[in-house]
């Protein structure tokens, strides 16, 4: 399976969230490219569309590969593989969250978004364009779950079947349409898989440029 692009792929989400149509749902997208198919389950489903930033914490020396993760709080979660490793020390740890903390507060002045103080009566459906490790996701979801949500749902295009397991004891509902058993890259599932801008989140976030 592979989606045209976000949009295609937001699309089809929708089809399988129609039943919360009418709650009005916050439909948080992890930036950058969640955000996107965030804003095209918005435009089918209704509620309001926002966004929930999120950092990966990479492995020294290789800062692709994610061994954890930091929320907008501060609350961080990490791997179980890799975090055990020698050489990752706390040093390099703490000096991480703190970098990542700062800028994820960039980003959200950068996005002019704010999170609502009050998550307890509120349907969420949290949202990204695909997930490999999952760790940003994992963190987002630690995060809303601490806020005490009426419901919350994990919503993606695709992800790996261990992930997808995982999360299913994380939230109320995981909507996920492909689960392959090989998974190299998220990109590899998308026929355009483009770099989104910041203007392009600000855009769907306020609907202007």
């Amino acid at each position: 399976m592979r989606f045209k692009n976000r949009d295609e792929a937001g699309d089809r989400i929708a089809e399988r969230l129609f039943h919360y149509m009418g709650l009005e749902p916050l439909i948080l997208g992890i930036p950058r490219g969640g955000v996107i198919v965030a804003k095209r389950i918005q435009e089918k489903i209704g509620g309001t569309v926002g966004i929930l930033v999120t950092k990966k914490i990479g492995f020294p020396g290789n800062p692709e590969y994610a061994i954890g993760a930091v929320a907008e709080d501060g609350l961080t979660v990490m791997s179980d593989t890799g975090y055990n490793s020698d050489h990752i020390s706390q040093e390099y740890l703490e000096k991480e969250v703190e970098e990542k903390s700062k800028e994820i507060q960039r980003r959200l002045r950068e996005y002019q978004y704010t999170l609502p103080a009050d998550l307890r009566k509120k349907t969420i459906i949290l949202v990204d364009d695909g997930i490999a490790t999952g760790m940003t996701a994992l963190a987002a979801i630690r995060y809303l779950r601490n806020k005490k949500p009426e419901k919350l749902v994990f919503a993606v295009p695709v992800a790996p079947a261990d992930v997808v397991r995982k999360f299913e004891k994380e939230v109320d509902e995981v909507i996920c349409l492909y689960s392959p058993k090989i998974f190299f890259a998220v990109g590899q599932f998308y026929v355009d898989f483009s770099a989104v801008s910041d203007e392009e989140v600000r855009t769907a976030l306020h609907g202007v440029k």
